[in-house]
Parts: C-alpha cells; sequence; structure tokens
C-alpha cells in the first residue's frame, strides 16, 4: 500500500495507474451500458502468462472487471479456444487468426496489434550438431510450430537459402513436445519461440536462423463477436490492453531488475540474463498497443499471402474481413 500511495504521489506514475474514465468511476456510472462492473473476461496468455505477470509487477492488475486468464502453448491454442467460446481475448501473432479465420466463418474479430519484440524466434539444433545454417537443413526432420510465427519465419528463411518447404522433412509440434523431439534426437533441428527457444539454449542448443528481422512485430489483440456486442465489455478489453501498455512502459522506466526477477524465476534462467533478454526486447521494440490501422492490416495480408504461396493455405484469404476499428475509439482514450 504503501508502494502504490508513493506512485500516486507521482504525476507522471499516476498516469500510469489511471485506466480511462469509462471504464473506472464517475463517468460509467452514468452510462449503465459501460459499466464494467459486472464484466468477466476469459483471456488467453501465452509462455508463462507474461501478460498477468507484468500487471502483477506495476500493480496495474486491480480491474474494475475481472479476468480470468487461461494459458496456452501458443497463439494458435487461443485462437482456437475462442472458436469454441471458451474465451473473449486472445493474444497471438499474426498467424493464429489468418487460418482460425480459414473458413470464412470466424466469430472473432482482430481488434488492436501490440507491438513487440521479435527476439527469440529461432531455428535451433541441439548441442553438437554439425548443421550450421539454413542451408544445412537440406533432407533434415525439422519440427515447427504449425500455424504461427515458427511456421512462418523458417518458410522464409528456408526461401533464402534457396530451399523450399519440401526440401526439409517437416514435423509440426507443439513447443514443449518439439524441445523434447530436439534433446531426443528425433528431429534434427527445430523453428519455435519464446520460453522453449531459451530452455534450449540452456541445455545446449545453438541458432542456424532467425526470424528477427522477417516477423513485423505486430501481434494482435482479438476479440469474440459477442464482446464487440456489448460496450461493457468493450470498455474492458480497450482497458485491459491498455494496462498492458502501460504495465511494459513502468518496467522500462527503470524497473527491469525486479521484472528480471520475476522473469526468470518463471523461466528457470539466471537474472543477469533474464534481464539481458528483457532489456534487448524493450530496446528492439518497446512493447506498446496501437489502434487498427490499413498498415497493420496490410502486414498481416502479406503473411497470408505467403500461406498461400506455401499451400497451407487453399485460396486466397482477405484479411481485412475478419479485422474492425470498434476498439479504436475506445483503447486510444484508454492509452
Amino acid at each position: 500500500m504503501l508502494f502504490r500511495r508513493s506512485l500516486r504521489a507521482s504525476a507522471a506514475a499516476l498516469a500510469l495507474l489511471l485506466p480511462f474514465a469509462a471504464a473506472c468511476g464517475g463517468d460509467a456510472s452514468a452510462d449503465s451500458s459501460s459499466d464494467v462492473s459486472s464484466v468477466t473476461l476469459k483471456v488467453g496468455d501465452t509462455g508463462w502468462k507474461v501478460s498477468e505477470a507484468v500487471l502483477k509487477y506495476a500493480h496495474l492488475d486491480d480491474t474494475p472487471y475481472k479476468v480470468k486468464w487461461n494459458l496456452f502453448q501458443g497463439g494458435d491454442l487461443q485462437l482456437q479456444a475462442m472458436r469454441a467460446g471458451a474465451l473473449d481475448l486472445a493474444s497471438s501473432s499474426e498467424i493464429p487468426p489468418i487460418f482460425s479465420a480459414a473458413d470464412g466463418k470466424p466469430n472473432f474479430k482482430v481488434v488492436a496489434v501490440q507491438r513487440g519484440t521479435t527476439l527469440n524466434q529461432e531455428v535451433i539444433v541441439p548441442k553438437g550438431s554439425k548443421v550450421t545454417d539454413i542451408a544445412g537443413l537440406k533432407g533434415k526432420k525439422v519440427g515447427y510450430v504449425q500455424n504461427t510465427t515458427a511456421h512462418y519465419f523458417l518458410y522464409e528463411l528456408l526461401k533464402r537459402a534457396g530451399l523450399t518447404w519440401s526440401d526439409i522433412d517437416a514435423k509440426p509440434l507443439l513447443p514443449n513436445d518439439g524441445l523434447a523431439a530436439l534433446n531426443g534426437g528425433s528431429i534434427d533441428a527445430f523453428a519455435s519461440y519464446g520460453t522453449s527457444v531459451i530452455t534450449a539454449h540452456q541445455q545446449g542448443a545453438t541458432t542456424v536462423g532467425s526470424g528477427a528481422d522477417i516477423l513485423s512485430g505486430n501481434f494482435l489483440w482479438s476479440a469474440r463477436d459477442s464482446v464487440l456486442k456489448s460496450p461493457a465489455q468493450r470498455a474492458a478489453a480497450a482497458d485491459l490492453i491498455a494496462r498492458i501498455s502501460k504495465a511494459y512502459a513502468y518496467v522500462r522506466d527503470g524497473h527491469e531488475d525486479g521484472f528480471a526477477k520475476v522473469t526468470a524465476e518463471a523461466t528457470h534462467q539466471p537474472v543477469a540474463q533474464a534481464k539481458s533478454d528483457l532489456v534487448a526486447a524493450q530496446k528492439q521494440r518497446p512493447t506498446q498497443a496501437r489502434t487498427v490501422g490499413a498498415d497493420t492490416i496490410a502486414s498481416q495480408q502479406k503473411v497470408a499471402d505467403a500461406f498461400t504461396e506455401l499451400g497451407a493455405l487453399k485460396k486466397h484469404l482477405d484479411v481485412k474481413s475478419f479485422w474492425t476499428t470498434a476498439l479504436n475509439s475506445d483503447l486510444k482514450k484508454a492509452l
């Protein structure tokens, strides 16, 4: 409580703590349709619930609505859960919504973009491997996380190396399964991201290819259609997305050490390494939400076209059909 009072003493820190007015208190009560107090959002998170963790660390988890966090190994599984009606908000790269909407009957819309780091998006080989570059993967068994960033950057890296998808024996695997397969010798390389890559390096794996400069850094927030029909749920969703941005701003504002400790405990790596990764990630591309724009839609269209070229999509997909600016106004206020 002393810490919270000290934050309130600073105008700059106060701005970090305040959700937008319509979501908490006076203005919201004037319009019952925007009263978020009865809202419960079922929200997806990937890896080690980093979004939930950063909110707690920045003391921004005291939302005037309820949040039920659900952990998944990848954004693709979040979108599957959303299609099944089990999530209200899903966070993912640009890829999962493409495949989730490919049947032309999505029950969601992309409502916001969270700019984020593309580090730790790599093709790795186990300790002792003789493979030193992507060209060396020809004829090899290569694991990848299907319908995710790993699928996309592996395809693009192969093209740059003069190889095609058919030049490798591609094996779709979940992150944890792929890591086990890599260590067990049943695959020669693995294209993955996040914690699985960090863990692999701790176990002696080396990098032969990176998606850092291939990926856009656009990570998408998708909302179920039922959320968009409710002013209160829209307000809550915008507030939560903005809070995550503000929490990362708090971390960057001289609080890296503490969050590095939180990260290290969750990922089982040395604190010094966790801080180094955190600082590098925020330097490369500070985590920050932004509203939907023509450029963000165009970025995802480029990715969808690549999957059509690969044959993973059976026909051209017009991605703007599942984007909306319905959250733009609320999100601008919240940010």
